[in-house]
């Protein structure tokens, strides 16, 4: 018997991890393992799930690909590439 492949809907549909999105699920996961090691693992599962819920509100107000691009633009994420602009430099001159 041949199982069905759920298929995203578009091409730059964000990766999914069971039910959850993997930007949604990466927040209790560092809270977990923080949690862990600090032996404070309920404080820090609330947390997790409280940012969860923060974040999913400010992505759902904002375009697609905002949170990258103002990682990008602040200089914390790091794209290497020869054609990719410094993100610190903020007038172009002709």
């Amino acid at each position: 018997m041949q199982q069905h492949l759920e298929m995203p809907k578009y091409i730059d549909d964000p990766p999914h991890l069971l039910l959850w999105r993997v930007d949604d699920l990466a927040p209790i996961v560092l809270m977990l393992i923080v949690g862990i090691l600090a032996d404070r693992l309920l404080m820090f599962l609330i947390i997790g799930l409280l940012l969860v819920r923060l974040y999913s509100k400010f992505r759902e107000s904002r375009p697609d690909g905002y949170a990258l691009h103002f990682l990008y633009w602040s200089g914390l994420l790091p794209i290497t590439g020869r054609t990719t602009p410094n993100p610190f430099a903020r007038r172009w001159l002709p």
